[in-house]
């Protein structure tokens, strides 16, 4: 497991490196989005119409008419009023919603598969609502109950023009009798007046009837969301992340091995040098053209993203870098007896170093360079060779790959000598690169021994 900490430019790398990838990922979830868009969630559309309540309402009665307007005793009554539906309002109960404005306004909405049937439940669902909170707030729901309050209002004033009638029949004279009955007849009118203001402030329709529906529900213009180009949005966005999430697992859970130590102990050996490959990143990319590399390397999954930027360097440095691994494999192995050179299948990059020791050496016959199989090692027998040389490219093999070519090597009796890692860098022009072959010498001949050469 790698513990390397995730930052801001190793997203950037992935952008850079795998952008081709992640744009086809997208183009697939933005496709995902639309099919999601025509199967699962068609186009809906909105409309809202406005009712204001009259008087003074706390929150928490406002509130109940929120929840009145979108009761099924509303809803089923609106249903039944539209041509469009069955009748059920259970099928519309999930359509309609309302919310509590600013300046007690209760403010409803409906939603429906074409704007103009959007705009029809939104205004029947506010009408019905101001229909049945009038009924309610009259103190029943029966229409011919309803008038109650009114009937009783009325009663009261013709007895005040009774009242009145009485008084003015009453003796106007100054007798004890008629101011006595005069004013019993004021006294009346006065307590009826202040029971009937008392009613009026104990009865819940006054004040908070007379609810009105603030004009016809405006015919929407756009889809309610999530709309066709949020999902399509959304599904490019959700798969883009999961790639990217993807690969920061996946480098997080790498277990190739890219120290120099490491390499060495899974081997059971030293290492004898590093050298360099110019090339880039693109040098270990395999061979072959079927359509499957093809496509791999159009998407850039043929070369390993988190792979470090090559530096970059001339050929006189990394001549002068073979060179010093040629001398340190001399004074490790004096003597005259051949070298076994292992490369790892596949390993791209030590498969161009292998052969530029090779060549260092003056192509010396006596070094002999075998590519090997990870999955499934096997070393020629030991014959006039020394020991096995182990080529490799940091950050491409597990320890268990490179044990199973160290047992390998064991079992053909060759000792691991020594590894030579190699790694990737940008050629930078320079004098010697002209010819670098003509001022090479074979650097494992010296003294007229070679470590390449049959005892």
């Amino acid at each position: 497991m790698s513990d390397d900490t995730i930052r801001l430019v190793t997203i950037g790398r992935i952008f850079r490196r795998r952008w081709r990838l992640l744009a086809v990922v997208a183009l697939a979830g933005a496709l995902l989005g639309y099919g999601a868009s025509v199967v699962l969630f068609p186009p809906r559309y909105t409309a809202s119409a406005s009712v204001l309540l009259p008087g003074a309402w706390e929150e928490r009665e406002l509130l109940t008419q929120v929840n009145v307007a979108t009761s099924s005793s509303v809803v089923d009554r609106a249903a039944g009023a539209l041509d469009w539906t069955d009748g059920d309002g259970s099928d519309l109960i999930d359509q309609v919603s309302a919310k509590a404005a600013d300046g007690n306004i209760v403010e409803i909405s409906g939603t429906a598969d074409t704007p103009q049937h959007a705009q029809q439940l939104a205004d029947r669902v506010a009408k019905e609502f101001v229909t049945f909170a009038t009924r309610v707030a009259g103190g029943s729901t029966d229409p011919a109950r309803a008038s109650g309050p009114e009937a009783l209002r009325k009663k009261v004033e013709e007895t005040n023009r009774r009242i009145s009638e009485l008084a003015k029949a009453a003796d106007p004279g100054q007798t004890v009798e008629s101011v006595q009955a005069r004013t019993s007849l004021e006294k009346l009118r006065s307590s009826l007046e202040e029971a009937m203001k008392k009613l009026e402030e104990a009865d819940p329709a006054t004040g908070k009837a007379g609810m009105v529906v603030m004009g016809n529900a405006v015919l929407p213009t756009g889809e309610a969301p999530p709309t066709r180009t949020q999902l399509m949005a959304g599904g490019a966005l959700l798969s883009l992340l999961a790639a990217v999430i993807a690969h920061l697992t996946a480098a997080r859970s790498d277990r190739r091995l890219r120290a120099e130590p490491q390499i060495a102990a899974a081997l059971g050996s030293t290492v004898i040098g590093t050298v360099d490959v110019p090339g880039g990143r693109t040098a270990d990319r395999p061979r072959g053209g079927g359509p499957r590399t093809r496509a791999r390397r159009f998407l850039g999954l043929d070369t390993r993203w988190n792979t470090p930027t090559p530096l970059a360097s001339d050929e006189a440095g990394r001549q002068l870098r073979y060179r010093r691994v040629c001398a340190r494999i001399r004074i490790q192995l004096p003597g005259s007896r051949g070298l076994l050179v292992v490369v790892p299948d596949g390993d791209e990059i030590g498969r161009r170093a292998a052969g530029r020791l090779v060549e260092e050496a003056g192509n010396d016959p006596r070094m002999r360079l075998v590519d090997v199989s990870v999955s499934r090692p096997v070393v020629p027998d030991r014959e006039a060779e020394s020991g096995a040389l182990v080529v490799l490219s940091a950050g491409s093999w597990t320890a268990g790959d490179l044990a199973a070519i160290a047992d390998a090597c064991a079992d053909g009796r060759h000792e691991v000598v020594g590894v030579v890692v190699a790694g990737t860098v940008r050629a930078r022009p320079g004098r010697s690169d002209a010819d670098p072959a003509q001022n090479a010498t074979p650097a494992l001949a010296g003294r007229g021994h070679a470590t390449g050469g049959p005892a």
